[in-house]
């Protein structure tokens, strides 16, 4: 049986987060950075631009998120972090208007982003990184954290499209249904304090 470690990703790590944003997705392109800048920002940087801002992310004193290594090798990544720095999901017509509370909220934490390799999928890797997120985000003082899943029994997105998660796994977790914007896309939240 495969060995599922979770780690923060620190600036030592970065080189396994970049792994894990490679094997698959639009984790590459992307580099973790959508949530956090205004389409305008977003469209404006180029990749190489966007990985040196996720880089210099993982130097801060609090990692925005967390790598999983199966038997030593880059697994995957999820980004956990307080909620009021994803801009994107603020000014969103679907999100901003169904946050509980301010979204300038430091307390509140938000699960907004996995990144699994395909040939670690299946593995428990999700699961263990969502875990490990909720912990990282209650060691730092969160007293709620919210995630943004797909509804699977819903809709069938492509693999591409899980990843904000998906529903089940957050239910699983312990988390509950706070908002339903659209039919497939939920809104859960798990309190912590």
């Amino acid at each position: 049986m495969a060995r599922i470690t979770v780690l923060p990703a620190t600036a030592d790590r970065f080189d396994d987060v970049e792994m894990t944003l490679t094997g698959g997705g639009d984790g590459k392109s992307c580099q973790c950075q959508w949530w956090l800048l205004t389409n305008r920002e977003f469209e404006g940087t180029t990749q190489d631009e966007r990985m040196r801002m996720l880089q210099d992310e993982t130097a801060l004193p609090v990692p925005p998120g967390l790598v999983a290594q199966v038997d030593g090798q880059a697994a995957g990544w999820v980004r956990v972090g307080p909620r009021s720095i994803l801009r994107r999901f603020a000014r969103s017509r679907i999100y901003g208007p169904n946050a509980q509370g301010s979204w300038e909220d430091e307390d509140v934490w938000a699960i907004s982003c996995f990144s699994v390799r395909r040939e670690f999928r299946g593995q428990g890797v999700s699961r263990a990184l969502l875990t490990a997120a909720v912990e990282q985000a209650r060691a730092e003082g969160a007293r709620r954290v919210e995630a943004y899943p797909r509804d699977t029994s819903v809709s069938r997105p492509s693999a591409n499209e899980l990843f904000r998660g998906a529903l089940s796994s957050f239910l699983a977790a312990g988390f509950s249904e706070t908002a339903r914007p659209r039919p497939d896309r939920p809104i859960v939240s798990l309190e912590l304090t």
